[in-house]
């Protein structure tokens, strides 16, 4: 059974000069239960918009929201948000500062009229599940920017939600503690196998959490996938270049067979993966940083930016038959070339998508 299902679900916005624009074409979208799915997409995709359409924040103009087998919007029901059961952890923490860390946690179960003894009760496992119990009578000025993130997300476990909804939470942190918070993320979700939507534009941070992403792009989910399949067999050119510094080239597919394709590429010939629906002709070619290789036997190309990152060589190469793109490669750390050096590349591995 889906934890989430989206129907069809659309939504347009007046803007000030009455013009009317759809931040969310009608959307299929099924969340497992005790799965880990992210949104990503850049800012204005859509991915906000359909958060607050799931959370009760906006009524969508068609289509149907379930959570579980409830009905929460569409033909004729509106469930409020406080009665939806979505929990929700926003950039911004949303801590009262005049409350303990405690009271903030329990504050929404504090509104429902729960018991003082079963409040502490959740409140203390809530906490224990971010690691970061003892700290009920704490204060949110004392924590730092990470602990306070912990706290909004025990908050929404303390209320027992059908599913949590994370809008960027890691936007407001230093890069130091977004690592930190990534891995507290992965350990929670294994440790509470809670059904997770998580916004993001930053598409590393959904590649290491997500079970499967749903890449948005004007409004629409182009894509929905585990991560392996997003950055392996990216289902447009255009995600291809979006998600994993993906390098796209023009090539001419000679023939195509049973997920391989003969394609000519500045003179040479390779066989590479492809679509099952490819077909001969003019198509686009996806390129990873690994699928390209020095070769005695390759294209030449002249070498741009060399870039140490640890252990290996980031750099940019310019097939002397297209200067205009670049070509980007992972060479090994004994193996850098010189800005500026001619060599020869050759294509080890790549991907042509349907379109």
């Amino acid at each position: 059974m889906s934890a989430l299902a989206l129907d069809g679900v659309s939504k347009t916005f007046a803007t000030v000069r009455g013009a009317r624009v759809r931040a969310l074409e009608p959307t299929v979208l099924r969340v497992h239960d005790g799965e880990l799915v992210a949104l990503l997409g850049a800012s204005g995709c859509g991915k906000s918009t359909l958060l607050r359409l799931i959370a009760g924040f906006e009524t969508p103009d068609t289509g149907t929201i379930r959570l579980g087998e409830r009905l929460v919007s569409g033909e004729g029901t509106l469930v409020p948000p406080e009665e939806r059961r979505v929990g929700i952890v926003f950039q911004s923490y949303a801590l009262w500062p005049h409350m303990s860390v405690g009271r903030n946690v329990g504050y929404a179960l504090e509104v429902a009229h729960v018991s003082a003894e079963i409040r502490r009760a959740r409140v203390a496992a809530a906490l224990e599940s971010v690691d970061l119990a003892g700290y009920e009578d704490r204060n949110p000025a004392e924590l730092s920017g990470g602990q306070r993130q912990r706290v909004a997300l025990a908050r929404c476990l303390a209320m027992d939600p059908a599913v949590v909804l994370l809008d960027e939470p890691l936007a407001n942190l230093d890069v130091h503690l977004r690592a930190s918070m990534l891995e507290a993320f992965a350990a929670f979700h294994v440790k509470t196998k809670a059904t997770m939507l998580y916004v993001t534009h930053d598409q590393a941070e959904a590649m290491a959490l997500a079970d499967r992403i749903a890449v948005m792009d004007a409004g629409r989910v182009v894509q929905f996938s585990d991560p392996r399949t997003l950055y392996r067999e990216p289902a447009t050119a255009a995600i291809g270049a979006f998600v994993g510094r993906g390098t796209v080239v023009d090539v001419r597919v000679l023939a195509a067979q049973a997920g391989q394709a003969g394609i000519e590429l500045h003179g040479r010939r390779y066989r590479v993966r492809c679509a099952d629906a490819r077909v001969p002709g003019a198509a686009k070619l996806v390129l990873r940083p690994e699928d390209l290789a020095l070769s005695e036997d390759g294209f030449p190309a002249r070498i741009g930016r060399v870039a140490y990152v640890g252990g290996s060589w980031d750099v940019d190469a310019f097939a002397e038959a297209d200067p205009a793109t670049v070509l980007r490669l992972s060479l090994p750390d004994a193996h850098r070339p010189a800005p500026g050096a001619v060599v020869n590349l050759a294509l080890i591995d790549g991907w042509v998508p349907a379109a």
